[in-house]
């Protein structure tokens, strides 16, 4: 088999098959009220699993990147086995709650299995193909890495209507108006996705004639590559990393009721759709246009003006909260989605290779690995900070004797929050300038020769 060929079958399909089975974690949103309503336990309590699983997706890949550096037939293994476990195991517990209602241990076997086991696989299988395909595309590193965490990003786009279509065609028995096809779904998808996980783990291999450098001393370790460059370059790196992570969460976590707010409740699906794929486009689209640049640290510069000025724009015309029924608003308010969701997706495929730029291909795997930890702590504070200001807003609009306005979804009035959802973007703008500033006074540029190291 030529290298061309290689390159494809070793390194890009194994990838994506990894990718694209492990990216269904961002379809949580699909069945999260669903599993809530089956099991008798609030949304709120449930929630947990899809912030753990993030968590433990970052710290996993933080402790496991020197597993992956060493051997990536074991992490990606270990990537398949504790995915599949976990999501299976999520299945068994939701079958087990909707046979005992409000049952403790149910929740917490949802919360161990979604949320730490399948964590586990998610860190380990998400950092496994990275370092593979950069040194496949050597000359294309920025494009290698897009490959991999865009299939991570359109996993959603692809998954969700197979998802939904699936709670509601494997439903035999109903439970408080919930179907039992929820926790049929899990294990079904969980043989789909070991099978897929694992023809990835047979395929993945590195080029023949890569030999990982032997460390032979603490002063060729981790820490010793780290301090090459200025300390200071690292941690704004791993810092607008985590704030860009933490802004993107903050806003898509709010994205389908930003859209219902605006008058556009009935196509909260297609929507979601477009968004994925701008997710996924702006993983490969400037991780690709960042292999032409001097600087890749450039990219993050792009990506946080565009995020600033679209926000500021929604922000200043109060988009959301008058968006309803103006067509120029409505259109600021879906481009600002589209802008977030293409710039959360760009800052995950570039910051592997702006990594090599700095330390070298060396221990790429590891360091990469301990900048996700970023990733695990944006997991708990994205999210939930959106959820917090939403709930303060709601608090004090109640206190003063007002109430919260109504949609028809559904057939059904829906309450909505269209001032709570505004008042998040005064927090995400002042992250991203915050995050801008870091990426240009904090992380250095750097001569791109050393990525050969």
């Amino acid at each position: 088999m030529d290298n061309k060929a290689s390159k494809w079958v070793r390194g890009a399909i194994p990838a994506l098959l990894l990718h694209c089975s492990i990216g269904t974690v961002y379809c949580w949103s699909i069945f999260s009220q669903e599993i809530a309503n089956y099991i008798g336990w609030s949304k709120g309590a449930t929630e947990w699993a899809f912030s753990l699983a993030i968590f433990f997706l970052g710290m996993s890949a933080a402790f496991m990147g020197n597993i992956v550096e060493k051997n990536i037939h074991k992490s990606s293994l270990i990537a398949a086995i504790t995915f599949a476990l976990g999501m299976a195991g999520t299945g068994f517990f939701i079958w087990y709650g909707g046979n005992h209602q409000h049952s403790v241990l149910a929740l917490v076997g949802i919360l161990v299995c979604y949320g730490f086991i399948m964590g586990i696989g998610l860190g380990t299988g998400y950092l496994s193909p990275v370092k593979t395909l950069m040194l496949w595309f050597k000359d294309q590193k920025g494009l290698a890495t897009g490959l991999a965490v865009a299939g991570f990003g359109a996993a959603k786009a692809i998954a969700s209507p197979i998802m939904t279509s699936m709670l509601t065609g494997l439903t035999v028995n109903k439970i408080n108006n919930v179907g039992d096809g929820v926790y049929k779904m899990f294990l079904v998808l969980a043989a789909v996705y070991f099978v897929m996980m694992f023809v990835g783990h047979l395929l993945l291999a590195k080029p023949s004639d890569w030999v990982e450098p032997q460390t032979k001393s603490k002063d060729e370790g981790i820490l010793a590559t780290l301090k090459r460059e200025p300390l200071t370059s690292y941690i704004g790196i791993w810092l607008m990393f985590y704030l860009n992570i933490t802004c993107g969460l903050a806003f898509i976590s709010q994205e389908k009721m930003i859209v219902k707010c605006i008058g556009l409740a009935g196509s909260v699906g297609i929507i979601s759709t477009i968004s994925a794929i701008f997710n996924a486009g702006g993983r490969l689209g400037f991780s690709a246009w960042a292999d032409k640049m001097k600087d890749r640290n450039t990219i993050y510069k792009l990506i946080f003006i565009l995020s600033i000025v679209f926000t500021a724009a929604v922000m200043l015309t109060g988009g959301i909260k008058n968006g309803a029924g103006n067509i120029v608003l409505t259109i600021l308010v879906l481009a600002l989605i589209f802008v977030v969701n293409a710039g959360y997706g760009g800052g995950f495929s570039n910051v592997p290779t702006l990594l090599s730029d700095h330390y070298g291909m060396g221990s790429i795997s590891a360091i990469h690995g301990i900048t996700l930890s970023a990733w695990a702590f944006a997991g708990l504070t994205g999210n939930q900070m959106a959820n917090a200001i939403v709930k303060a807003v709601e608090n004090k609009i109640t206190a003063e004797g007002g109430s919260l306005p109504q949609i028809l979804y559904h057939g059904e009035m829906q309450a909505v929050n269209p001032v709570g959802y505004q008042t998040v973007l005064y927090v995400t703008l002042a992250l991203y300038v915050v995050s801008l500033c870091l990426s240009l006074f904090l992380v250095k540029p750097i001569n791109k020769d050393k990525a050969s190291a």
